[in-house]
């Protein structure tokens, strides 16, 4: 079994055959959890989740690159869905409402990303502070809930350790880990597990993935986004999952069943699917 911790199959770029990815990716006995990145992807995760008795679930939350109405003009992504440029306020009742749904596992994306930002140091400053702002919100919402994170953190490693220090006994997931070994052991001390994905065939994170325990990992694709090349295609699924799983017992000089076996466990045990 293996589980794809991170999946956006709520995304377009699944519009025209997601039913044939889904029915194929239980068939190789691998599970998923859909992300939102917005209200209206996160209320279409949950709508295909509850299609499926187990093996689909849904993860509900605002990204942090929608977070900022008025300081950043967002750049539309057609895999992603259809939204409005100027971005989306928080509105924290309505994700409440969504997160009544059995089949929401945790609170996410969300976190803070710094790679796209204002040009002024004054709206770099504002958008910062929304950011962090709305990121907060969210983990007030996953405390009141009782429920799991996922965190989004692009060039924001030290301000997203200093808020979350803040919240002891938080749990959740530092999802497409980029960090350093260091940021990944303070993670881990807070109680968190890192995500890995693609991003390890384009990114040096070797040693993270020989030092970290196992027993802290979690599997994901991020898909459509970050396709393995082993996988020979251009649109990630979670059935390409099994590739970050190869990777990483080759790294550790174990074997994949190992691997495939203790990361589903983790994140059954995070999400308690």
């Amino acid at each position: 079994m293996l589980i794809d911790s991170h999946a956006h199959l709520n995304f377009n770029a699944y519009g025209k055959d997601l039913e044939d990815v889904i029915s194929r990716t239980l068939k190789e006995g691998v599970w998923s959890l859909n992300v939102g990145s917005k209200y209206e992807t996160s209320q279409k995760a949950i709508e295909i989740a509850e299609r499926y008795e187990e093996g689909v679930y849904a993860v509900i939350g605002l990204h942090p690159i929608h977070a900022t109405p008025g300081l950043m003009k967002i750049k539309t992504d057609v895999e992603e869905g259809n939204f409005k440029t100027e971005g989306e306020d928080f509105n924290f009742d309505r994700y409440e409402e969504l997160a009544k749904s059995k089949k929401v596992v945790a609170i996410g994306e969300i976190g803070l990303d710094y790679y796209y930002r204002p040009k002024t140091k004054t709206k770099v400053s504002l958008f910062k502070e929304k950011q962090k702002e709305v990121f907060i919100k969210q983990l007030e919402l996953a405390k009141k809930l009782d429920m799991p994170v996922a965190i989004h953190c692009r060039m924001a490693h030290g301000d997203v350790i200093e808020i979350l220090g803040k919240y002891a006994g938080l749990k959740g997931v530092i999802h497409c880990f980029t960090g350093s070994l260091e940021e990944a052991q303070k993670y881990i001390a807070m109680g968190f597990h890192i995500g890995l994905n693609g991003i390890i065939f384009k990114l040096n994170l070797d040693e993270v993935i020989r030092q970290i325990p196992l027993g802290r990992i979690l599997l994901e694709t991020d898909c459509p986004y970050l396709t393995p090349p082993q996988a020979g295609a251009e649109r990630n699924e979670p059935i390409f999952v099994k590739f970050v799983a190869q990777r990483i017992a080759e790294l550790r000089g174990i074997n994949y069943e190992e691997v495939a076996q203790a990361t589903a466990q983790n994140t059954r045990n995070l999400f308690k699917i």
